[in-house]
């Protein structure tokens, strides 16, 4: 979602609020510009997101993952097809279904994107100490838990998005992000493996 409302229009909040607010805005800034790299629109964008994240999933998974239908996430993989992301193959143990799996090189691409970004974000708590550290992570725990509070429950969730009509790829629209890299306790983030 843009945040588009003036700040002089926004409510009063504290500075730690209002610098949430505007890492909200950049992640949607750095999610186009993730978009712009790959030559895709949000939509797929995000079904490149649950492919990379995931490994190969078949359509119905995307489709259920992205919340759109099934005739919807067709579209979408017909796209990341064009433009050379995907490809359609052989469940490997099912011959009566297919997988979507991601092309090596794209992953590469958008890793090459991601990666400085989330290292980097991981470096700035170098510049703190444990007891800041923690710190650091009761207040971030504490704005998440607001987060998820806000968020209907699984029985509540509206039914799939309509298919829509193909978006210019120069101009993927905003999004909130889900690249979600998985975290050692002892290490830095590691994000999964997709090769099988």
């Amino acid at each position: 979602m843009q945040h588009t409302q003036p700040a002089s229009e926004r409510p009063a909040a504290r500075r730690p609020t209002q610098l949430l607010r505007d890492i909200l805005d950049t992640s949607d800034e750095f999610e186009q510009h993730v978009g712009r790299t790959l030559s895709v629109n949000a939509t797929d964008l995000e079904a490149m997101e649950h492919l990379i994240m995931h490994g190969p999933l078949a359509p119905t998974d995307l489709s259920r993952r992205l919340n759109i239908s099934t005739a919807a996430v067709t579209g979408v993989i017909d796209r990341l097809i064009g433009v050379g992301h995907v490809t359609r193959e052989q469940h490997p143990t099912d011959r009566r279904s297919i997988v979507v799996v991601p092309n090596p090189r794209s992953v590469e691409t958008a890793m090459a994107t991601l990666m400085p970004m989330i290292m980097g974000i991981d470096r700035v708590l170098d510049d703190f100490d444990d007891v800041e550290k923690a710190v650091i992570e009761r207040y971030l725990d504490g704005v998440v838990t607001v987060y998820r509070a806000q968020l209907p429950e699984t029985g509540d969730v509206p039914p799939p998005k309509p298919a829509v009509p193909r978006p210019s790829a120069n101009a993927p629209g905003p999004r909130r992000s889900s690249w979600k890299p998985e975290l050692q306790t002892d290490g830095p983030p590691v994000l999964p493996s997709i090769t099988k």
